[in-house]
């Protein structure tokens, strides 16, 4: 999790609190890159946001050495604590819909199909999502709709296993006896702006679609760079009234640019993989069909899901191509 105060005082831009190692990592690599050290880093935990007449002043955090309870103030704090947010409901009205759940495990030494690349793997009832994290370890990441099993190692091995391709079979199921099962729920959570005056928040806290497409961390950049430049244009974080309405305008281009298209995309292909229903399986095979056919077949799709073409109007285009298909399989048969 990551926690930010912005401070306007440039001797301690950044106040970060709480973070995960991946998180600290990615965090720490990108404060390097300034040739003024302008950040202050505070490994602790924040427990409540502190605020005065209706307007977020700044945040009550517990020192992770001493356990000690202190708070910090700023004229604008920045809530980016992921899917688990324990401020969300503090400044979101929209509720987070889960529908299924991601069990994951790490395989060792798992042969690629081919190199650099992810796997999908259309199992029934549901996706599992396959894809190196390092040259030693590949995640897995099963899909499961609906009630979690009772017994999960049962259901992996009995269900899942046998409908894996071979060079995973085995090495799945070595990972799934000897290693560590994890979940993590798959939620949406549709984006809307903030109305609180001296907050914003951010990632996962903010926006969440299904993660099959991998287009969480995507939109959060893309977000960051709109907000980047809507900052510079700020007279200073005091002017509340300022901050709002570049908060409106920073939910309008999200949108425009790039957090429409990933949003919509990551629920269709969720809901297409995952289809039970005889209608969507035949449009599930149409669009195999479509990718087959290469060229912007396939450029187009991965821009979109990149977010490097995030177009909206490039994305009907596909999706009205993909029926079409649908629609001579329909014919032939």
């Amino acid at each position: 999790m990551l926690f930010m105060t912005w401070n306007p005082n440039p001797k301690y831009r950044y106040h970060i609190q709480k973070m995960s190692k991946q998180d600290e990592l990615f965090i720490m690599a990108d404060l390097s890159c300034h040739s003024e050290k302008l950040h202050r880093v505070l490994k602790s935990t924040v427990t409540q946001l502190v605020e005065t007449a209706g307007v977020v002043i700044g945040v009550q955090y517990k020192e992770k050495k001493t356990a000690e309870i202190k708070k910090k103030f700023a004229p604008l704090v920045i809530v980016a604590d992921g899917c688990f947010s324990r401020f969300r409901k503090q400044l979101v009205s929209e509720n987070v819909k889960t529908k299924s759940h991601f069990v994951g495990t790490l395989m060792h030494n798992c042969a690629q199909s081919q190199d650099d690349h992810a796997e999908l793997v259309l199992c029934q009832p549901s996706p599992v999502l396959v894809y190196r994290i390092s040259q030693e370890d590949t995640r897995v990441l099963v899909d499961i709709q609906g009630d979690m099993p009772k017994d999960v190692k049962h259901y992996m091995g009995e269900y899942i296993a046998p409908q894996l391709p071979d060079h995973i079979r085995n090495p799945f199921l070595d990972s799934i006896q000897n290693g560590y099962l994890r979940s993590m729920p798959n939620s949406f959570l549709p984006p809307a702006p903030i109305e609180k005056p001296g907050v914003l928040i951010l990632g996962d806290a903010m926006n969440m679609r299904h993660p099959l497409t991998g287009g969480g961390m995507s939109v959060a950049l893309n977000d960051v760079v709109i907000w980047n430049r809507l900052f510079q244009q700020l007279p200073n974080f005091h002017d509340y009234e300022a901050v709002l309405i570049a908060g409106r305008h920073f939910h309008i281009e999200r949108r425009k640019k790039h957090s429409f298209v990933v949003n919509v995309l990551a629920q269709a292909l969720y809901e297409l993989f995952a289809a039970t229903d005889e209608h969507l399986a035949i449009l599930r095979k149409a669009c195999f069909n479509y990718f087959k056919l290469g060229g912007e077949c396939v450029s187009g799709p991965v821009g979109l899901l990149s977010v490097l073409k995030p177009k909206p109007m490039v994305l009907i285009g596909h999706f009205f191509c993909c029926c079409f298909i649908c629609h001579l399989q329909r014919d032939q048969n």
